[in-house]
């Protein structure tokens, strides 16, 4: 049973990174298409609310029935799991026709505020949230449908599903806006609506290959009703109003980027055009910071994110039978892993932000300047993330619940300030601000309830640091010896700065090759860890071959 859950678990990680590495990759040819940072500001017109309205559409429900079915199939009580799956299949239909109702009616209101002067028209606007809407409809289901294989602890069709509903969506969105755009010639706000429209194409894509997995299962899954217990009598109702209760925390949190995108997304504008900035300008910084830049700092808390991950559920067993030097020993891994891949990606992208940002939207000093100083924020983003599951792992959510709204208090308070000093960078410094206050309250409630003391990784993250910056000055020095010597030497312009980039790159490794031996001999080999057992058995699983998937 071990090895299937963590090979389960390997397999929806993966699924996941797919989804987002792809989820980052197509920005590259759809900015190509619509043409810069004006058609994108109105691409998150739509994507910012919707967000929003699926959070409350799914309202946890899916990872909850997940919870539960598993729960009651360990009892041998199938047939609640089954009512529960049934139920909320009716509920999910409703919450997703309702929001749908809710979000194509509200998209006036909407789009006004995000309007900003010299952008896109109200109706423009309008067209595209109530565009992105129909996804509504499908999502909640097929999310369902996710946790139902998932309670069985199948997370194969979870994991195909949201690759195939990524491919299918990025596909159909980059096709219809190069026929929009280039073939029948139409606008920029068509082009955009069916680019929004894709999120619906991606779900029903998605839904069709967990309805085929589902109906090829089925005579395995009736077959364990016959083997039903009966013992429990449970009422649905109550079950419910259970997980609706406990899933609150969870939309809160999972909504946290939303809902710092949607304050800049209302307020970044107005308070920029209040302080005299051009009509042109504030459109440009807003699409950069809201769009542009959003994309690019996931990167880092994408891979670390999914490895910390991996150990959570590993603290909350732990924490659950009363182990607390295990605890300790777990939470010390995950947030070293974290921070041993977020601090160097953090610092990679504030020195390569104009290579990366001219490859993935176009040459902008501006874009430049706002995503070298939003990077090392990222590294907040990623903290905020795992220190949330942890204390969700040992059942105390509600601070988590109360450390966001720390966060979203105090990026509301100081956010026109701070744009009236700073301009845009305004609006990211209010944002790591936030999430700091929020990190800060998490960490100190980790200590307390944990026991759990931050002295070493404190101390691991400052040589973290210190490895990084020696790496910085290392390759500094010689890219700037490797343009020297092309000015000295015109005749050799080709062959030094090839010799010196060389050189930059092969002491960058060794001084990166210290770094992750010492973390390695840190925490995976000074002690048997959980997180070597793991991929141990990863690698040892075998398929499942239960006599419910035969």
């Amino acid at each position: 049973m071990g090895s299937k859950l963590l090979r389960g678990t390997f397999i929806l990680t993966l699924g996941t990174l797919i989804s987002k590495v792809l989820g980052i990759l197509y920005v590259i040819p759809f900015y190509a298409i619509i043409g810069g940072d004006k058609p994108a500001l109105l691409y998150n017109f739509g994507y910012v609310p919707y967000q929003l309205f699926l959070s409350v559409a799914t309202a946890g429900i899916p990872l909850a029935v997940a919870k539960y079915i598993a729960k009651y199939n360990a009892m041998e009580e199938y047939k609640i799991g089954r009512r529960l799956f049934k139920t909320g299949i009716y509920l999910m239909i409703l919450s997703g026709i309702i929001c749908f109702i809710a979000m194509y009616s509200l998209a006036p209101f909407l789009a006004g505020l995000q309007q900003l002067e010299g952008g896109y028209s109200l109706e423009d606007g309008v067209q595209v949230i109530r565009a992105v809407s129909f996804a509504l409809l499908i999502i909640p289901v097929m999310s369902l449908l996710r946790g139902f294989f998932q309670g069985y602890n199948s997370m194969g069709p979870s994991a195909v599903s949201q690759v195939v509903e990524q491919i299918v969506r990025i596909v159909f969105l980059l096709a219809s806006t190069f026929v929009v755009m280039y073939v029948v010639k139409g606008s920029v706000v068509t082009a955009i609506s069916f680019a929004t429209f894709s999120a619906f194409v991606g779900a029903l894509a998605s839904l069709v290959i967990l309805l085929w997995y589902f109906f090829k299962r089925k005579k395995g899954l009736d077959r364990t009703l016959l083997s039903d217990r009966g013992e429990l009598e449970v009422s649905i109702s109550t079950l419910y109003k259970q997980i609706l209760l406990s899933a609150i925390p969870f939309i809160i949190v999972g909504s946290a980027t939303s809902l710092y995108q949607l304050i800049d997304q209302f307020t970044l504008g107005r308070v920029l055009q209040y302080i005299g900035i051009t009509a042109d300008k504030v459109n440009s910084y807003v699409a950069i910071i809201n769009f542009d830049v959003q994309k690019l700092i996931l990167i880092p808390g994408t891979l670390a994110i999914a490895f910390s991950m991996a150990l959570v559920p590993l603290v909350t067993a732990a924490y659950v039978r009363g182990e607390r030097e295990q605890v300790k020993r777990q939470l010390n891994d995950v947030f070293q892993i974290l921070l041993f891949l977020t601090i160097p990606a953090c610092i990679g992208i504030a020195l390569l932000a104009r290579p990366l940002f001219t490859v993935f939207f176009t040459a902008s000093s501006d874009g430049t300047a706002l995503l070298q100083f939003f990077a090392p924020f990222a590294i907040l983003f990623s903290l905020f993330s795992v220190a949330a599951a942890v204390l969700q792992g040992i059942d105390e959510q509600r601070f988590t619940v109360l450390g966001l709204l720390l966060g979203l208090l105090t990026k509301s308070v100081l956010q026109m300030p701070l744009i009236m000093l700073f301009e845009a960078k305004g609006s990211i410094l209010a944002t790591g601000l936030g999430y700091a206050v929020s990190c800060l309250f998490m960490i100190q409630i980790i200590k307390r309830y944990a026991n759990f003391g931050f002295g070493l990784i404190a101390r691991r993250a400052t040589l973290f640091v210190f490895f990084n910056a020696c790496n910085v000055s290392c390759c500094a020095t010689l890219l700037l010896s490797a343009f020297d010597s092309a000015r000295s030497r015109p005749e050799a312009y080709g062959l030094f700065p090839c010799c010196d980039l060389w050189r930059c790159w092969c002491i960058s490794l060794r001084i990166h090759g210290v770094q992750t031996s010492f973390i390695g001999q840190t925490i995976w080999t000074a002690r048997q860890t959980d997180a070597r057992k793991i991929w141990y058995q990863i690698r040892k699983a075998r398929p499942p071959r239960a006599v419910l998937f035969a």
